[in-house]
């Protein structure tokens, strides 16, 4: 077996020191006339995700008079299904809190989706004549989802589009950071899908660093993020890495188009809108980093289940409930503030609030639909976050179905070599009792869960030998999560709770069946094409399609 060594150095993108914080710390985003003289174009759709046959309605803002167009189904392989050249455009006004708001543009195309297109993500590809001659492009992305019916034999992956909103902040704004309040410092509660994604969410180069460190990290070395550090030397989104087609959902439809698996796509709205489309399917599937939800496609998915269904989620940190808006355009989140500022506290149902799904107020901890909840978890491998730990899943039942054929014995790692574990992880509170893992029944999990492996993670980054002005996470996650679980951010209650765990668990749920490796990083198995990885995916899969 060739020997894997790990660098202990940080990759340099030729930043300096003082660029190098601000790619961390700062606030830089995508936004109209960023390019300048170089000219730009940018466009996005009037949605995420349509029927087979339907016209799709592209919205363009470009400094050149026209462009050319190219649809690429991006499955297995990626096939060109649609070109056209020598459409025109023109530049629009954007306004300020289009973030918010929506951007507005008149429609400049239309096009209609081909009935004989199969399911999955279709990638747009704009291309045009910049002001000084050389090319300019904008990418963007919709979902054609599966004609209604009977699908057995295949799977339904659901994209994690909650999340892609989320995080997205073209125009200036996402629920992390943002140019909304009185001094315009702060993230934005409501953000708007008519815009276009931030650059990463698409397509990426092969080379972009993924959140988790990739190197050795030294005693005593201050942390540093270089997926940050690259998107900020190089023009992408500073979010690239947390959410969005290129880095998550893509890896895992390509390689089960590859396996052989039949596999059909939709978003997060059609469990929200169009929640019995997911009965057809025997086995339903979601990856990734899967953090935002409403409360009704987690309706959808707990029905689905007890009626028999069978959901294997290879996805981390389910934290936040959410609201959609304006038919599904706007989704609204007031996260760390929504006890002083969500309207629904004072007016309409409480259980409803955009706030961690394990708030006393919510009364429906994430465990219930998945076995895991994101505020036992959080952070691995990411800053000061257990820097030097597992890098995949410590295993404790080996036995279990899900991993025959792989060799693995009692303590071995799962995925170590390809990185599976963090850097967002779900768990649960437990006791270990004769080296075996068990839940307390804290955070509610369900009757049935078994522990199959289970890795360290934290909620705050913790170092004598780090100065606190160096932390991007520091203890901001580990005082609100004490506040959600204790009801204060006393220095006992952090105490309590600034460390957390992530699971991979399996519990039955009335005629159905969940399978949960709360990671966000499982995909990274698949892109590196570690076999055991790929062999208990396929085990899972296999299972719940009965294949």
């Amino acid at each position: 077996m060739a020997i894997v060594h790990v660098r202990s150095d940080f990759p340099d993108f030729g930043l300096t020191e003082s660029e190098r914080r601000e790619a961390v710390l700062g606030h830089y985003y995508e936004y109209p006339g960023m390019d300048g003289d170089r000219g730009e174009i940018w466009c996005y759709t009037d949605a995420w995700s349509y029927e087979p046959g339907a016209r799709v309605t592209l919205f363009v803002s470009s400094t050149a008079p026209t462009f050319a167009i190219e649809i690429f189904r991006d499955g297995a392989s990626v096939e060109v299904v649609f070109e056209a050249e020598n459409i025109s455009a023109y530049w629009q006004e954007t306004p300020d809190q289009c973030s918010v708001e929506g951007c507005g543009w008149e429609a400049a195309f239309d096009f209609n989706i081909g009935t004989e297109w199969p399911s999955g993500a279709y990638r747009v590809r704009l291309t045009a004549e910049g002001r000084k001659g050389a090319p300019i492009a904008c990418d963007h992305l919709f979902i054609v989802q599966p004609a209604p019916g009977r699908k057995a034999g295949r799977i339904l992956q659901v994209a994690a589009s909650g999340t892609w909103a989320a995080y997205n902040s073209w125009g200036g704004s996402n629920h992390y950071q943002g140019i909304t309040g009185p001094e315009r410092n702060q993230f934005a509660p409501i953000v708007s899908m008519e815009r276009p994604f931030g650059r990463g969410f698409v397509r990426l180069p092969a080379t972009a660093p993924r959140v988790p460190l990739e190197i050795t990290l030294p005693p005593a070395t201050v942390p540093r993020y270089p997926h940050m550090e690259w998107a900020y030397a190089n023009g992408y989104s500073k979010k690239y890495a947390s959410a969005g087609w290129a880095s998550y959902d893509s890896h895992f439809f390509r390689w089960a188009e590859s396996a052989g698996y039949g596999i059909d796509l939709v978003t997060q709205h059609e469990l929200h809108f169009s929640p019995d489309l997911i009965g057809f399917y025997d086995c339903v599937v979601f990856v990734g980093h899967d953090e935002y939800w409403t409360w009704e496609m987690r309706d959808a998915v707990d029905d689905y289940v007890d009626r028999g269904g069978r959901v294997a989620r290879f996805a981390g940190n389910f934290m936040w409930q959410t609201r959609l808006e304006n038919a599904g355009k706007r989704q609204v989140c007031y996260k760390y503030r929504a006890r002083a500022e969500d309207p629904f506290y004072h007016a309409g149902d409480i259980r409803r609030v955009t706030n961690s799904w394990e708030a006393k107020e919510i009364g429906r901890p994430g465990a219930e639909t998945f076995g895991l909840n994101a505020t036992y978890g959080l952070y691995a491998g990411w800053g000061g976050c257990a820097p030097r730990g597992a890098r995949g899943f410590p295993i404790y039942r080996p036995e279990h179905w899900a991993f025959a054929g792989t060799g693995i014995y009692y303590g071995d790692v799962l995925g170590a070599d390809s990185h599976i574990f963090g850097y967002e992880v779900d768990g649960l509170d437990y006791v270990i009792r004769r080296g075996l893992p068990e839940p307390t029944g804290e955070g509610n999990p369900p009757e049935g869960l078994k522990i199959l492996g289970l890795g360290l993670s934290s909620l705050k980054e913790e170092s004598a030998d780090i100065p606190a002005d160096t932390q991007f996470l520091g203890d901001e996650d580990a005082l609100f999560v004490a506040n959600v679980l204790a009801g204060n951010h006393g220095d006992a209650a952090v105490e309590r709770y600034k460390r957390g765990a992530g699971m991979i668990v399996n519990f039955p749920r009335g005629k159905g069946e969940v399978f949960h490796a709360g990671t966000c990083e499982w995909v990274s198995g698949l892109l590196r094409r570690d076999p055991m990885v790929e062999r208990v995916t396929a085990n899972v899969l296999d299972r719940y399609l009965q294949r």
